[in-house]
């Protein structure tokens, strides 16, 4: 996992429009950019509509918020049209953005261990480095957590 401190990964992903989004379209500005496992699953979409829920103060805040999944742009499309999801959904089909983050490694689910991504947030800063690194999220009370940080940043 990226530490606290250190130049945030440069990236360039597909949005849930087609469109390409790079981090350095961003540059000046505080990031959320927060990993996630898969859209419209219980978690996940808890996760983004607390997101949604603080949009508007999190935006008053000085921050853009970013979700990156490894589901492809028609699904992200779907998630963010079902759930009025204000922000940019970014497709990492191939993981390649998470692992640079360290948000892509080995999971446990009823015994079976495989690959995938690790719900975490990374709060980048105006100059580009990482500010805040939450790397295991817990869904409930996290966007407050994001928010927090995100307002004590100058």
């Amino acid at each position: 996992m990226i530490e606290e401190g250190k130049k945030a990964p440069a990236f360039s992903l597909k949005n849930q429009a087609g469109e390409t989004v790079k981090l350095s379209d961003y540059a000046g500005k505080n990031v959320v950019l927060y990993f996630y496992p898969k859209d419209d699953t219980p978690g996940c979409t808890t996760e983004a509509c607390d997101f949604r829920d603080q949009h508007q103060v999190l935006e008053k805040a000085g921050a853009v918020v970013l979700g990156v999944s490894p589901d492809d742009e028609k699904r992200h499309a779907k998630f963010a049209g079902k759930h009025g999801l204000p922000f940019t959904l970014l497709a990492d089909t191939e993981h390649a953005v998470a692992e640079k983050y360290g948000s892509w490694g080995e999971k446990s689910l009823y015994g079976r261990k495989f690959m995938g991504i690790i719900r975490s947030t990374f709060v980048i800063g105006k100059d580009g480095k990482v500010a805040k690194v939450w790397p295991k999220v817990k869904v409930k009370g996290h966007v407050d957590e994001v928010l927090a940080v995100v307002k004590s940043l100058k």
